[in-house]
């Protein structure tokens, strides 16, 4: 027997009459017990009928015995809630109780219809023909498909707008009748379509995927979406009486977002209400549409250090005007075993600052980190981690990887906290065009804590804001090479632009290594020999 008592009586006539499916009328009734939700339509709708016609007398029930009727029903889900976390449940936002006209009779027992036979008028067929068994083989097979691999998933659902709209004008179909035999029956209790659909399905879909559990919080997530193109005007009368909710936005195809209408019903007054948009909603002709299911892992995070090796290689693509540059760059190098491996959708690359393209990377390397989108496989032991980078060190004499691992969303933020006050750390071939003295060496190793002011570089300025930056040379020394060329060691604060402190830019630097040395100098070959960020940790060997 359904968890029901004597205050449900008349609400689940009015719903009924009005063209509502068994398990809507079980969702006004504020039943929270699942087991109901997944009894069969027809069962439900038997008992529904049954309970109504019944005498006064043999319909009241005390919260014991209600939930004492439905433990044959719950011990037979036992087994699949040890496997299945129920999702929390969501309230359904309503418009506050205000008055509204009664209907003539509507205190007597009124007329059946046959709801089987009809798409129901509040869920549009979604807990009818679209929630069952043939639904989950649909997802399962779907999920199958497209080979991911997981432990857990989460199903989500994506319900037309209009649905929101429907259930406000049942909740005012049953108001009245509610307030008038001095019930109380809170709106936010009712439950959502979504959640009814979640009670039912998520078993469903459990057992077609052997067992896998569908909870309320996993990295995988199965959505499904539904339409109903028949009654998408249901909304707009809201665009005139609430315009200031219906705001266009660029990734919206639609003004009348689940959200936008709900915020409109929640301003809109009852009686407004009912002037443009019937008092039970009218019978569509047809059920939902559901679009097709769609799977989406979140990203995975992999870090790591590389050197780069050549000097004709970029950090990223480089295109010109729609033309490519160079045959590659270091991002693709490292990204294509990495996207191969986890059979990614795509990713995101980003570095702890970047080298020219005839700059090499040396020492412990630059730090590094990967977003892979939708990744189809996403657990990797150290040692398959460890494998993978080998195969992206044996891909390429260019580029080198250490320190391969995956991280957490959050510790990719520690790369670029305090970038620009970290240190780095350069090695320079320079060539003067005055005969370099025992004098300027000394000169040079004697400099300590050296301010810059750097105007943005006229190589850059094409994608830099034009601006002075001060940064710091904490430190230098010189190796005489010949008399025209040495060995300049730097230790910068990060972002500072090396090539610029030897050449000056036209004196856009100041000071630069042309003043200090009053000839001109420029620089030959640049280096990076380490960039000072403890992150990610260090691998052993």
């Amino acid at each position: 027997m359904l968890p029901l008592k004597e205050k449900d009586k008349a609400i689940i006539q009015k719903l009924l009459s009005a063209g509502c499916c068994a398990r809507c009328v079980l969702r006004f009734c504020c039943v929270t017990i699942q087991a109901a939700y997944r009894q069969a339509q027809h069962e439900t709708l038997e008992e529904l009928k049954a309970f109504i016609t019944e005498k006064e007398s043999n319909i009241v029930q005390d919260s014991t015995s209600q939930t004492s009727t439905y433990e044959h029903n719950k011990s037979q889900d036992a087994a699949l809630s040890e496997t299945v976390e129920d999702p929390p449940r969501k309230r359904a936002k309503l418009v506050p109780t205000q008055t509204v006209q009664s209907e003539p009779g509507s205190a007597a027992v009124v007329t059946l219809r046959n709801v089987e036979s009809h798409v129901c008028v509040a869920c549009l067929g979604i807990l009818q023909d679209l929630c069952g068994p043939d639904q989950a083989v649909k997802i399962a097979e779907t999920v199958k498909a497209q080979n991911y691999e997981f432990d857990t998933m989460v199903l989500s659902v994506s319900l037309p707008a209009q649905l929101c709209v429907r259930e406000h004008s049942c909740w005012l179909h049953v108001k009245k009748e509610v307030r008038e035999k001095g019930l109380v029956l809170d709106k936010d209790d009712v439950i959502q379509v979504k959640e009814a659909f979640k009670w039912v399905m998520q078993g469903l879909v459990t057992k077609e995927l052997g067992s896998v559990a569908v909870v309320s919080k996993s990295p995988f997530e199965v959505g499904v979406e539904f339409t109903h193109p028949e009654t998408e005007s249901d909304c707009h009368f809201l665009a005139k009486s609430c315009p200031d909710c219906f705001k266009p936005t660029k990734n919206k195809q639609s003004v009348f977002t689940r959200m936008a209408v709900v915020k409109a019903l929640e301003k809109i007054s009852d009686a407004r209400f009912l002037q443009h948009y019937p008092s039970p909603p009218l019978e569509p002709s047809s059920s939902c549409t559901p679009r097709d299911i769609q799977c989406l892992h979140m990203s995975v995070f992999i870090a790591g250090r590389y050197n780069k090796f050549c000097r004709s290689l970029p950090q990223t693509p480089w295109v010109i005007d729609g033309e490519r540059r160079m045959e590659s760059s270091v991002e693709e190098l490292i990204a294509a075993p990495i996207l191969s491996a986890f059979r990614a959708d795509g990713f995101n690359f980003s570095s702890s600052g970047r080298e020219d393209v005839d700059v090499r990377t040396l020492g412990n390397g630059r730090p590094f980190a990967m977003e892979l989108l939708n990744p189809h496989r996403s657990r990797f032991s150290k040692v398959e981690t460890k494998q993978l980078q080998e195969t992206i060190n044996e891909s390429s004499d260019k580029v080198r990887v250490r320190d391969l691992q995956i991280v957490t969303r959050e510790a990719m933020n520690r790369m670029k906290v305090g970038e620009e006050e970290k240190t780095k750390t350069y090695t320079a071939l320079v060539w003067t065009q005055k005969a370099i003295e025992k004098e300027d060496i000394t000169f040079i190793n004697d400099i300590k804590d050296l301010t810059l002011d750097q105007k943005t570089p006229l190589r850059v300025l094409h994608r830099r804001t034009l601006a002075i930056r001060q940064r710091v040379i904490h430190s230098m020394n010189a190796r005489y090479k010949d008399s025209h060329h040495f060995y300049l060691g730097l230790k910068t604060q990060a972002g500072t632009y090396i090539k610029e402190f030897v050449h000056g830019d036209f004196g856009r630097t100041k000071p630069n290594l042309c003043q200090l040395l009053k000839t001109d100098a420029d620089i030959l070959e640049l280096d990076v020999e380490s960039v000072d960020v403890d992150w990610p940790p260090p691998i052993p060997e």
